[in-house]
């Protein structure tokens, strides 16, 4: 009996943030075109439930929710005992916490593929080594490696599959009607958050950048964010004299996603929402900083065949992230005419 024979029923894990959920998206098609009448289920968190919801690949979407439902003692064995009824027969564990290594063994899944690891590791058998912290492919390379033991063409070039919801779709041309946007206006998009401060360009330099896109293309700006991105958003507001639309911390991963598939250019930090962005075919310009291998342009850049990314280096050896004791002058280092320029080349081309 083949492998592909084999394996009929197969869980892809990935509890982790809407970046790393978008570049596995690839590996779940080169999945489905192995396995072409398994069912395939994704195990994911309330947060990033609708980036993969409705993806033609899947059959299931499971919803893992640690910080509520699912949390605890009780929580966590009432899930493994939600899993084992569903006879999985291949677990890929993309996420490598104790808990989800802990969750897919005790579910008694018979193969728990990962990489090498030291968070409960041993509860998988079936692992490749770990390099992904050099950085020398791309995230969505590394996870199709995990596939190749499976008897899987990772050379083939699969593409990201970013789901769209219908009532975001509705959200957003309400919203499009109430600021007076129309079909024929450049809507630009603006991220000026990230998860780490050694990730996240001046708010100043954003400030410069929407006035002179907003000038030069008389586009519409709006700019977005999660909730604990306001203090930021309001110094990119206070700075800058252009319109914008500012709708920081009010639009779910759903409406992000339609938001973003209606403009013509994304403007980020390295942030989940450029892979977002390139998942629909929006063009991106995003902005990198630290100089480490493992949070590299190569492993992290947005895939769109149109997509900038900007990293300057400054020589350091050794990158101390948060706590950078030089002012973060690799992000300095890139200035607002840098990001125009990039912006230029895109909506021109």
């Amino acid at each position: 009996m083949t492998k592909k024979q084999y394996y009929k029923n197969i869980l892809i894990v990935r509890t982790d943030r809407i970046g790393d959920v978008v570049l596995t998206t690839p590996a779940i098609q080169a999945l489905r075109e192995t396995f072409p009448s398994a069912k395939i289920s994704i195990l994911v968190t309330p947060q990033t439930k609708s980036i993969v919801e409705g993806n033609p690949y899947l059959d299931e979407v499971i919803v893992y929710d640690a910080k509520s439902k699912d949390k605890g003692f009780f929580g966590f064995w009432y899930f493994v005992f939600k899993l084992m009824k569903k006879h999985f027969d291949l677990a890929i564990n993309y996420h490598l916490k104790n808990r989800t290594n802990a969750l897919i063994f005790h579910a008694c899944i018979p193969c728990r593929v990962g990489f090498e690891n030291k968070k409960m590791g041993f509860y998988l058998n079936r692992t490749i080594s770990d390099s992904r912290i050099e950085g020398i492919k791309h995230e969505s390379e590394y996870c199709l490696d995990l596939l190749k033991d499976l008897g899987i063409d990772t050379a083939k070039r699969y593409l990201l599959c970013v789901s769209v919801q219908q009532d975001s779709e509705q959200w957003t041309k309400q919203l499009f009607q109430e600021h007076n946007i129309s079909l024929e206006d450049r809507v630009v998009a603006v991220h000026p958050g990230a998860s780490c401060i050694s990730k996240r360009w001046p708010p100043k330099r954003f400030s410069e950048v929407i006035e002179q896109i907003s000038l030069k293309y008389k586009a519409k700006i709006i700019l977005i964010g999660s909730g604990d991105n306001r203090l930021i958003a309001r110094e990119v507001l206070i700075g800058t004299r252009a319109p914008v639309i500012d709708l920081t911390g009010k639009t779910s991963v759903s409406h992000l996603i339609s938001l973003l598939k209606r403009c013509c250019l994304l403007i980020s930090n390295d942030s989940g929402p450029v892979h977002l962005a390139a998942g629909v075919g929006t063009p991106v310009v995003s902005i990198f900083g630290r100089n480490q291998p493992g949070l590299s342009v190569m492993r992290w850049r947005p895939l769109g065949h149109k997509d900038i990314s900007l990293h300057r280096s400054v020589g350091c050896k050794q990158c101390l992230a948060h706590n950078c004791q030089i002012g973060f002058r690799c992000l300095d280092a890139i200035k607002a005419e840098d990001v125009v320029d990039a912006a230029d080349r895109i909506l021109n081309s």
